[in-house]
């Protein structure tokens, strides 16, 4: 099929129409690491359910596009009321319409389903796309709107659908873009047929609105390590320093421009130094932990659809935890664990198990303990009979981030992180028991939500098997707590 302008493809190149060019000159370069598979499927999820939001509806199967249109255009000489994924071509565009009402006599009304709870600014784009071209094709276009999340539902009972997805009516702005939309159309062509690739500088277009697989290729030229590299800087800082020539570690450095712990990151990167160690501020810290000690970690997932009673779309759901404890210092390390099946609300279970395994009033470490203590108080909140122990847990939580967040405790190999994910390699580097990438099946925080919500599918035997793999991950976050305590004992 030859080239073609999709919807999509349109967006994209609002934000640069480089990203449609390299698409097709140099697909090569892209990288899909960018592509975030559980937000992905998690639009599939929520554009499924919305078919339904005005009753029954025959839906378009994604294929062939011609096919697709050619179905369409059958579906709607049967005059069927409402077509899901109706596609349209005209003149080399292309687009599928989420929910079409087909109101007769080629008057229709437009509904494009996003999975967010806010309007974002490239929705207007992606909807007054869709109304050019059903323009184009003849079509009265009713309405023009946007579908997308109710952030403040919270479920009792069935979903309740109408409450649960918000109607925007995005008619006016999409009929006033008619004109721009064909303009643009032009240019991205234009750009798009160009012979040779136009050099363009790194910018805001490179991050927003959407992640740019092209970044690697077009940043080639940077020098490693590179601006873009720091950590703890917004974006925006960033670019500035970029505009200005601080391009290198050495540049940034010779400019005196940062603040103190991204200058530590580049003194560090920069030159050989050894371990920064502020023993009277870690010991300070080690001094307020009392025995016996409990390390905890909770892993969640967010469903866009509330699948519970008493939860809103993108809850976090804790469904597992690991513990580990000791009696006394560098006494003998218990184990204890929590690890829902994934076909009942997980929430009830969990907090009875974890008041059963944490007395109430000993001291607790968590990992950027804001997490952990967001997820008990929501538990305490929901369960008025264990909110008192709950909270007494929640009250006796400590950080074991903060000597490394406040760089009491720095190296170069934490490259400006204070992420366990970073801090924990550095303090034990090749340590295959504690490497990440030795486990099987799932390896980081967002595959475990990711297998969490897929084991709803699995059969018996392949659940059994990510069951295994989730404990083990969730076990070692815990026992990296102990070894990362263990070394700061050291100091």
């Amino acid at each position: 099929m030859s080239y073609y302008l999709s919807k999509s493809r349109y967006v994209s190149g609002l934000q640069c129409p480089k990203i449609l060019w390299l698409r097709k000159n140099k697909p090569e370069v892209f990288d899909d690491s960018v592509m975030n598979q559980a937000v992905l499927d998690t639009g599939s999820e929520v554009g499924d359910l919305a078919m339904g939001l005005f009753g029954d509806y025959t839906e378009v199967p994604y294929g062939d596009l011609s096919e697709m249109i050619s179905e369409t255009k059958k579906l709607l000489k049967k005059r069927e009321k409402v077509i899901c994924e109706a596609s349209f071509s005209y003149n080399g565009l292309f687009c599928s319409v989420d929910i079409l009402k087909n109101l007769g006599r080629k008057n229709v009304e437009l509904y494009e389903v996003k999975s967010s709870t806010d309007i974002h600014d490239y929705y207007y784009d992606d909807v007054a796309f869709q109304y050019y071209v059903l323009k184009s094709l003849g079509y009265t276009v009713r309405k023009v709107c946007l579908v997308y999340i109710n952030k403040e539902y919270v479920r009792h009972g069935d979903l309740d659908l109408q409450e649960l997805l918000t109607i925007e009516d995005l008619t006016e702005t999409a009929v006033a873009s008619f004109d721009d939309v064909r303009d643009n159309i032009e240019i991205l062509r234009s750009y798009v047929r160009k012979r040779k690739e136009e050099e363009k500088d790194i910018s805001e277009d490179c991050f927003s609105p959407f992640l740019c697989g092209f970044f690697g290729y077009c940043g080639r030229h940077l020098p490693s390590p590179n601006v873009f590299d720091l950590s703890g800087v917004q974006r925006k800082t960033k670019l500035q320093y970029y505009k200005d020539g601080l391009v290198s570690f050495s540049d940034l450095e010779e400019a005196g421009c940062l603040k103190q712990n991204q200058a530590m990151q580049v003194d560090y990167e920069l030159h050989d130094r050894n371990d920064h160690i502020e023993k009277k501020q870690i010991q300070k810290f080690l001094s307020e932990l009392t025995y016996p000690l409990y390390f905890l970690d909770f892993e969640s997932f967010q469903p866009a659809v509330p699948l519970y009673d008493d939860s809103k779309p993108y809850e976090q759901i804790p469904f597992q935890y690991s513990l580990h404890y000791m009696k006394r210092k560098n006494g003998k390390l218990y184990h204890k664990e929590f690890l829902a099946y994934p076909y009942t609300d997980p929430r009830r279970e969990l907090a009875e198990r974890l008041c059963a395994d944490i007395p109430k009033d000993v001291c607790v470490l968590a990992y950027n303990m804001s997490f952990e203590k967001a997820r008990i108080k929501r538990l305490a909140e929901l369960y008025p009979d264990l909110s008192e122990h709950l909270m007494c847990i929640y009250d006796n939580i400590r950080d074991l981030m903060i000597p490394f967040q406040k760089r009491w405790y720095y190296t170069k190999a934490m490259q400006g992180s204070y992420s366990v994910k970073y801090v924990l390699p550095a303090l034990y580097p090749d340590d295959p028991e504690l490497d990440y990438h030795n486990l099987e099946g799932v390896h980081n925080g967002e595959e475990a939500s990711s297998v969490f919500k897929q084991m709803m599918t699995m059969d018996k035997e392949t659940l059994e098997e990510y069951r295994h793999h989730l404990l083990k991950y969730c076990q070692l976050d815990t026992y990296a707590m102990v070894k990362v305590l263990t070394r700061l004992w050291d100091c």
